[in-house]
């Protein structure tokens, strides 16, 4: 299925009905008074996030949606019916905003979560409504209102916790898929990677995290060249970037320390906050390396390279040193997320100290009643 992760759409909610205006015709009431009903509501347009779509491949095509009105108010006390809602499914990470002034109004970072788009018009009021002891014979009645229209603009941002970063060809792919679920398209030649790719690590029971791959940058992607200037903006939301380096090119001409050089300018171009993230360096492809040229191979590329952080050697072919990666990434996710949690409110009326409840007074502390001046003679 093609990938999409942007598209823009029009809705509109459903008009109110009108109010009626009608008077009660029967035999043997000569002053039957009046019995129009209201108009019923519009139908809304809510969006709703599905966690079992992961492309906006559904809006490319449809991109007209509208609820229904809501029915006209009649005579007999009769008030019309509401208008029928209309729910979108979205993927987890849509970002709604409003196509014509870029604001955003929503965003879906929750499976199931629901929210309201665009409201549906109010009905009329009936002249039953204005009926009172001097006007016993109302006409007045009400048009419903109009239900609420956009243009949005929806803009896919994958949840994962962990992005890959790297030249075509460097290996991502082949890494997701020897540490996750995922199972992305391998082959011998660049941009084999068209579209994002999430997988679900999993560390142990209830432990796991997210990790996507994007299709590998190039000099010049930021300003639009290759195929993954498309997709920088899902790693936005990632808690840690791993850059992984091709240790071991076809093309002996090739300088790796130049290419990691390369990806991380175009990432400083594209968004400082996304090159500000935490990047661990990863080198792959050691298995094609000798076992005396590695580590001269490697020292030289950190001291060229003048990086400072983590630094890990591994093989995603033979999977050699994937296990030791995943469980100090999974170190970092855990402690991120503890420190995203928000801090539990003190209740002032707990003592800080000894975290108990002050006492309550006792029953012989209270004075009696018959101390109150009150009751005195």
């Amino acid at each position: 299925m093609k990938f999409v992760d942007e598209a823009y759409i029009e809705i509109a909610a459903g008009d109110g009905g009108h109010g009626c205006a009608s008077f009660r015709h029967e035999k043997y009431k000569e002053f039957g008074g009046p019995d129009g009903g209201d108009g019923g509501r519009g139908g809304h347009v809510w969006a709703y996030a599905d966690e079992n779509l992961n492309t906006l491949i559904d809006f490319r095509y449809s991109r007209k949606f509208e609820a229904q009105r809501g029915e006209h108010g009649k005579g007999s006390d009769m008030f019309g019916a509401k208008g029928e809602d209309i729910i979108l499914k979205m993927p987890v990470g849509t970002i709604i905003r409003n196509a014509d002034t870029g604001a955003v109004m929503h965003e879906l970072l929750q499976a199931g979560e629901k929210v309201l788009v665009a409201k549906g018009g109010d009905g009329g009021f009936g002249n039953l409504r204005f009926k009172s002891a001097i006007n016993r014979a109302p006409r007045q009645k009400t048009p419903g209102y109009p239900g609420e229209r956009y243009h949005l603009q929806l803009e896919l941002k994958v949840l994962a916790d962990v992005g890959l970063l790297g030249m075509p060809n460097a290996g991502k792919s082949t890494f997701i898929a020897a540490v996750s679920n995922a199972r992305p398209k391998i082959a011998d030649y660049p941009f084999t990677t068209l579209h994002p790719n999430l997988g679900v690590v999993r560390v142990g029971p209830e432990k796991s995290f997210v990790i996507a791959d994007v299709p590998g940058l190039i000099e010049g992607a930021a300003e639009g060249a290759g195929l993954g200037h498309q997709f920088l903006r899902h790693l936005q939301r990632t808690r840690l970037l791993l850059h992984i380096v091709d240790m071991a090119p076809f093309d002996d001409a090739v300088d790796p320390v130049a290419q990691a050089r390369a990806i991380v300018k175009e990432l400083k171009k594209y968004d400082p906050a996304l090159h500000a993230k935490p990047r661990w360096l990863v080198l792959n492809k050691l298995d094609m390396v000798s076992a005396q040229e590695r580590e001269a191979r490697v020292q030289d590329f950190v001291k060229r390279f003048r990086y400072k952080g983590p630094v890990f050697e591994i093989s995603a072919l033979t999977r050699e040193g994937c296990e030791r990666l995943v469980q100090k990434i999974f170190q970092h996710i855990a402690a991120t997320r503890d420190a995203e949690k928000p801090a539990l409110e003190v209740d002032p009326r707990f003592d800080a100290q000894r975290d108990t409840v002050p006492p309550v007074p006792s029953v012989s502390s209270v004075p009696p009643a018959h101390d109150d001046p009150r009751f005195r003679e």
